[in-house]
């Protein structure tokens, strides 16, 4: 029983004593990104424009139109995309994998 109050006692302390022995050193600044590292993935501009009841996000890359979020006030939103570049653009919805299944939402929680 002593044996084993002895080794509890030590093992409580240990922490204590290993806290006390190490030497911290505070870590170096990290250096500047190389230049030009920020602009190798330039970020879309968004525009957000209300049409009617309906909201429509503008995705624009370089000043080209290329992504339109549409957001019924009655519905699920779905995405409106030109593809080629050419001003043609196709309805994509979220969960479109290029069969179309009839479905309809009979209540939502």
């Amino acid at each position: 029983m002593r044996r084993l109050l002895i080794a509890l006692t030590l093992c409580a302390a240990l922490p204590a004593v290993a806290q006390q022995a190490m030497k911290l050193e505070p870590i170096p600044e990290p250096p500047p990104p190389p230049p030009g590292f920020l602009d190798a993935t330039p970020e879309p501009q968004v525009t957000i424009v209300k049409k009617g009841e309906d909201k429509v996000e503008e995705y624009r890359m370089n000043g080209r139109l290329y992504m339109m979020r549409v957001t019924p006030s009655h519905g699920v939103s779905y995405y409106m995309i030109d593809e080629q570049g050419n001003g043609s653009w196709a309805r994509k919805d979220a969960t479109d994998s290029g069969i179309r299944i009839p479905m309809w939402v009979i209540g939502n929680f």
